[in-house]
């Protein structure tokens, strides 16, 4: 079977994923691009964003394991856009443009069914209003055989960890502090779930973790 990953998900010294008041003009919440920059100077980001050059090594080597083998993607709905409540209208199509980076099946956790959206580059996003279980379901459908990545948010990456689905998780911990946001390590007992810290290495930008679960 398929594994479920997460992966370069950036975090705080304090263990926020995201800040608060997420907007148009604050994707990640306030100060939350400032968990990235470890990633966006690699090799594997900028040729993302349609640029040449970046930098090559750890970074680098962890922003290519993150989508090695990758046949599908998850998404909390905030992952997708700052919409909340009912779909106004289908105008809003994800953060990215026309060509969003994933290059294969979607599928955003939402209480609200909407159309699935076609986009350039192979990307389509699929709406999933009955759970995780069956957003895993789905997605390991698609993926064919591949595995599957969990792409955030916080409250959805601690659902499946809850549920003990996560396999692995590639958490980077940037040299920031956040303050207040969202927590990945609030509430939740990594030890009692069966998770237990196999790899970890730093650079100047991040220290990386590689956390799996037993069993």
């Amino acid at each position: 079977m398929s594994k479920l990953y997460v992966r370069s998900f950036s975090l705080s010294l304090d263990g926020y994923g995201a800040g608060p008041d997420q907007s148009i003009d604050n994707p990640l919440g306030v100060n939350g691009m400032s968990l990235h920059q470890w990633a966006f100077t690699t090799r594997t980001f900028q040729k993302m964003f349609g640029q040449n050059g970046g930098s090559t090594g750890i970074d680098d080597d962890y922003a290519i394991l993150g989508f090695n083998n990758i046949g599908a993607w998850i998404l909390g709905r905030n992952m997708f856009g700052p919409v909340r409540g009912p779909w106004p209208d289908d105008s809003w199509k994800g953060w990215w443009g026309d060509t969003p980076p994933y290059h294969c099946p979607v599928f955003v956790l939402t209480h609200y069914a909407r159309p699935s959206i076609v986009m350039e580059g192979g990307t389509t996003f699929h709406f999933v209003t009955d759970g995780i279980e069956s957003a895993l379901e789905r997605a390991r459908d698609a993926a064919d055989g591949k595995d599957v990545r969990v792409g955030g948010g916080v409250s959805t990456i601690k659902q499946y960890m809850h549920a003990r689905l996560i396999d692995e998780l590639h958490l980077a911990i940037s040299p920031v502090f956040l303050g207040q946001g969202e927590n990945l390590f609030a509430d939740i007992d990594l030890l009692s779930l069966g998770y237990k810290c196999r790899e970890h290495m730093s650079t100047p930008n991040a220290t990386h973790l590689i956390i799996a679960r037993d069993g």
